[in-house]
């Protein structure tokens, strides 16, 4: 307690000169530092409308991102990549963010589904729970009945189907066809397309005019028969493949009847392809141009078309040509690409790395989740990333990623909820069971690693149960 003089010195000093504040020495430090004093403070997040993907790990804050949300104003395009080793989350954010598209009424979704186990994709499970019939393309099936794709279908565009055949026959070369056997190719489809108007031409058709090619073709370029047959046999020997080879059944017949393009979802199942086979490029191309000139229609509803193993496109000139163009033709009509791939260095360094770069390029938003170190500093370099997402890329436990939407770059947790987790983890079963059995033969830090992994497992199925309730009070605009 002050003095009486003290006091009246104090009153006459404020009187005079305002109240007088306490001084104090100032305290020097980093920014880092000094930011954890505005912990309230974070990057702004896309907008409150759209998908719900998770938290946003530094802020907390719920993590929402819808391409065509925020197509215009926010980003320039509406295709997305997606990057990351196995076992890290990938499978489970592709799953779940198709699942809450699907909530919106003007969605519509195609996955090519390369990958599986059993006998069946790994989208069967979500297929069967929509009520869906996945496209399964089998060539032993097919033998038999089973699903069929025509590249001489009359819903695909005279000029779309010679692209596409001279596509097939590129990929299945390695190399572009030359000007000879472009003509020989050229003259027996529009030979057979104009001939054949009882049924729908299919690639026999064009075997056969490539083997026995019409007078009437080589007289229009004044030069001789024989020579028009002989530019086009190794075209017609390429095509064969496809109606007497491996891949038999799939594509040398009319489209099979009952494919249902407008279902909210539709699955092609590519699983019992040989992924490391020239049959998986070609299968792409097929399943691509088919789609482009048969699903994509102006009628205003968004639609997604997501590629597992896309390297198998990225990685063929010539398929990357043809999914080139159907990315700048589908953004025109609301199409939003979605490109899954393991390694960034498995495209760029192959042999469509010009391809690759003009499709990464239009990839407007990327997620990265966990990379060893010298593979994200790759990437990094090839993405433009900030260096503070490239050093903590390494570092990223399963189900966190960075993501850049056009340069507004955070990372996330994504959060999966009860209702999604036994559509999204297809061998939950299995992998638990293996752990148990483990457990009582691990020395007891491995155990005790394994009960904190438990743990913390419980914790985010705690977080996603609380995010689920949130959904179930959203309004019918927001997804649950």
């Amino acid at each position: 307690m002050l003095d009486p003089l003290g006091a009246l010195t104090d009153a006459f000093t404020s009187f005079l000169f305002g109240k007088v504040e306490t001084t104090r020495l100032p305290v020097r430090t980093s920014t880092g530092q000094a930011q954890a004093v505005y912990l309230p403070t974070a990057a702004p997040g896309l907008g409150d409308s759209g998908v719900i993907i998770g938290r946003e790990v530094y802020s907390g804050k719920g993590y929402i991102y819808d391409p065509f949300q925020l197509y215009g104003q926010q980003l320039p395009a509406p295709h997305w990549l997606v990057l990351g080793e196995s076992g890290n989350g990938k499978s489970a954010l592709e799953k779940t963010y198709v699942l809450r598209q699907l909530r919106f009424r003007d969605r519509q979704v195609v996955v090519l589904d390369a990958q599986g186990e059993d006998g069946v994709g790994e989208w069967n499970l979500i297929a069967q729970e929509l009520g869906i019939t996945p496209i399964r393309l089998d060539p032993t099936a097919a033998l038999n009945g089973g699903i069929r794709l025509n590249p001489l279908d009359p819903s695909i565009t005279t000029t779309g189907q010679l692209a596409l055949l001279r596509t097939i026959i590129e990929v299945a070369m390695g190399h572009g066809l030359d000007e000879r056997s472009g003509f020989a190719l050229k003259v027996a489809h529009a030979y057979v397309t104009e001939t054949i108007t009882a049924r729908q031409p299919v690639l026999t058709d064009i075997v056969e005019q490539l083997r026995h090619p019409e007078a009437e073709s080589a007289e229009a370029m004044n030069v001789d028969i024989d020579d028009v047959r002989a530019w086009g046999l190794d075209v017609a020997l390429v095509l064969d493949r496809l109606v007497d080879g491996d891949l038999r059944g799939m594509f040398d017949g009319p489209t099979s009847a009952g494919i249902d393009l407008d279902a909210p979802l539709i699955v092609f199942d590519l699983s019992h392809i040989d992924r490391n086979s020239i049959a998986m490029p070609i299968l792409m191309a097929i399943v691509g141009v088919w789609l482009e000139h048969t699903w994509i229609r102006p009628d205003r509803k968004k639609r997604i078309f997501l590629v597992e193993e896309a390297w198998h496109i990225i990685n063929s000139p010539f398929v990357a040509q043809l999914f080139q163009r159907l990315l700048k033709f589908g953004r025109r009509l609301g199409l939003s690409f979605v490109a899954v791939v393991h390694h960034l260095s498995d495209v760029v360094d192959g042999a469509a790395a010009r391809e690759a770069a003009a499709i990464l390029k239009m990839a407007s938003t990327r997620t990265i989740y966990a990379q060893k170190a010298d593979e994200a500093r790759a990437t990094g370099r090839v993405l433009g990333l900030p260096r503070w997402a490239v050093e903590i890329i390494p570092t990223l436990t399963p189900g966190i990623a960075v993501w850049d939407v056009n340069g507004n770059v955070q990372v996330v947790k994504h959060l999966i909820t009860e209702a999604e987790r036994p559509l999204v983890y297809t061998d939950r079963a299995m992998t638990e069971a293996s752990a148990i059995s483990e457990a009582s033969a691990m020395p007891t830090d491995e155990a005790r690693a394994l009960q904190a992994a438990a743990d913390a497992e419980a914790e985010a199925r705690a977080e996603a149960m609380a995010m689920e309730r949130q959904w179930r009070d959203e309004s019918s605009e927001t997804v649950a």
